[in-house]
């Protein structure tokens, strides 16, 4: 008898193979659904702090966190299930000759589309509502160009990471228990809302979320806006009278009456600056550079993971 000799796909052919599986579950399973969440989730944010993004230092700050956390969520929620949820489709498919390098490449590319179609539908719904973006970029021409690379990379880099955790745990449930506590890490250890000192200091660097909030406030030009927090504060205690007079409502008066307001606010942001978010070149490919190192390693932590499922008994 003649002995049929069986070839199996390549590499690269499986790795088509897969992504072509992947963008048909994107259109028959509901995986579409992302893009008008991020549209939804942008839309609330920029409601809340959209008119003071890139104008105030205190508005850029908040509003750059926000955009984060908008990165974060979008790129976890993409990923999150997508292996863990076929896992015994993937190891049945792996003792059958599947690479897991081609496996996990296909999901790196698929990914990468979702990721960048929540950046484009970010981007436009800032723009609908009035988000100012600085003119002037870093690395490009364009700051709107430099703003929609950080978002992208700080979306992708929180993917790999989801998709690592879905590479690692074993069923849905233990990757949606998981999730919330690598989301906290992320907003916690950020370095922009919490002071930390000592060793937290030095979690830093683990987070996404700590190279993106410095790449966005370069980019959006952090140390050269004015200052409210000042004024804001000489107004409150407007009205109280030292010696039958009222020495700070005199002061407020007399800014305002001579247009001066602004100067003052501007006055204040100078003694508000921080090193970190320098608007340079080398600043910002830096925070880029340190999301690229995350996306890097939790993509191959996801290849490691899933070279081990044979072993998976259950």
């Amino acid at each position: 008898m003649n002995e049929t000799k069986i070839r199996y796909k390549g590499r690269f052919g499986q790795t088509l193979i897969y992504l072509g599986k992947q963008l048909r579950m994107f259109l028959y399973q509901n995986d579409w659904k992302v893009l008008p969440m991020s549209a939804i989730i942008a839309g609330l944010v920029t409601f809340v702090v959209g008119a003071n993004l890139f104008v105030y230092q205190e508005g850029t700050l908040t509003g750059t966190f926000a955009l984060v956390c908008v990165c974060i969520w979008n790129g976890c929620f993409n990923s999150i299930q997508s292996v863990c949820r076929e896992r015994s489709i993937v190891k049945r498919e792996h003792r059958a000759g599947l690479h897991v390098s081609s496996y996990i490449l296909s999901q790196m590319l698929y990914q990468f589309m979702l990721c960048l179609g929540q950046t484009v539908v970010t981007m436009v719904v800032c723009y609908v509502a009035g988000v100012h973006f600085p003119e002037q970029g870093i690395i490009s021409p364009w700051g709107m160009a430099d703003l929609s690379i950080t978002i992208l990379l700080t979306t992708y880099a929180s993917d790999m990471m989801a998709l690592m955790v879905s590479c690692i745990v074993r069923n849905t449930t233990t990757a949606m228990t998981v999730m919330p506590f690598l989301m906290i890490f992320q907003l916690v250890f950020s370095g922009g809302f919490f002071q930390l000192t000592g060793f937290a200091k030095k979690l830093e660097v683990l987070t996404i979320s700590h190279w993106s909030l410095d790449a966005m406030c370069a980019i959006g030009r952090y140390n050269e806006l004015p200052m409210v927090t000042l004024w804001n504060t000489l107004f409150k205690f407007k009205d109280i009278a030292f010696e039958g007079k009222k020495p700070l409502l005199e002061v407020i008066l007399m800014m305002q009456e001579q247009n001066t307001v602004m100067d003052f606010l501007r006055w204040s942001g100078t003694y508000n600056t921080k090193g970190i978010y320098a608007s340079t070149v080398e600043n910002v490919l830096k925070n880029w550079g340190g999301i690229a190192l995350h996306t890097f390693v939790y993509a191959l932590a996801a290849g490691v993971a899933l070279k081990f499922i044979d072993r998976d008994k259950r």
